[in-house]
């Protein structure tokens, strides 16, 4: 990642009135989906997460379509969240410091093409302006070494995914690609926040 300090030092984002507006879910995609929701299914206050598909059709919202890279949809995870316990700042502040490198255009990493883009699908003009926000906060205070490359998109339809895929990284964690990028993420997240972690032993 080029983030230039360590995820300890990451900044919360700067309270904005808006936020008590965003509601209580998220749409965040930033590469492969097996990865992302992983990371937030450890999170306290954090109710349900799911992987799939968004910014493109109906017709194209599986799996295979999504691969080739040509529907628009990225892969993404839906995050249900109680803001009470866990606020959409914080769930904004993981995703760009633990979850994802958010100055890759169009990849993660190996994973490349524009199903694998960094991107925040917001459903309302509150999610918006936090999001836009913290982007703005995270530039100025020049935490990576490259621009953030996260697009900003108004969500349409959240499309989940195949069965299969729901819960992948818990069912397989010896598969390799999962103990190559998801396991370094979800380590980062216990060493960083163990106070933010559903299992906090």
């Amino acid at each position: 990642m080029a983030l230039k300090i360590d995820p300890w030092s990451f900044p919360d984002p700067v309270p904005v009135p808006e936020a008590g507006e965003a509601g209580n879910s998220i749409v965040l995609a930033g590469g492969c989906f097996w990865c992302t929701e992983a990371v937030y299914t450890q999170l306290d206050g954090v109710l349900s997460v799911r992987p799939g598909y968004a910014g493109g059709s109906e017709a194209t919202a599986n799996y295979d379509d999504v691969c080739t890279g040509t529907t628009g949809h990225a892969e993404a995870i839906e995050i249900e969240f109680d803001p009470a316990r866990v606020s959409l700042g914080r769930v904004l502040k993981i995703f760009f410091s633990i979850a994802h490198d958010p100055t890759q255009v169009n990849r993660q990493g190996a994973d490349a093409g524009p199903q694998y883009r960094s991107a925040i699908f917001y459903a309302n003009e509150a999610q918006r302006l936090v999001a836009e926000r913290y982007i703005a906060q995270i530039e100025a205070a020049g935490l990576f070494d490259a621009p953030i490359a996260t697009t900003l998109e108004p969500l349409v339809k959240f499309y989940v995914a195949e069965s299969y895929h729901h819960g992948y990284a818990a069912r397989n964690p010896w598969q390799p690609y999962i103990r190559a990028v998801a396991a370094p993420k979800i380590e980062k997240l216990r060493k960083t926040h163990g106070d933010l972690l559903k299992d906090r032993t």
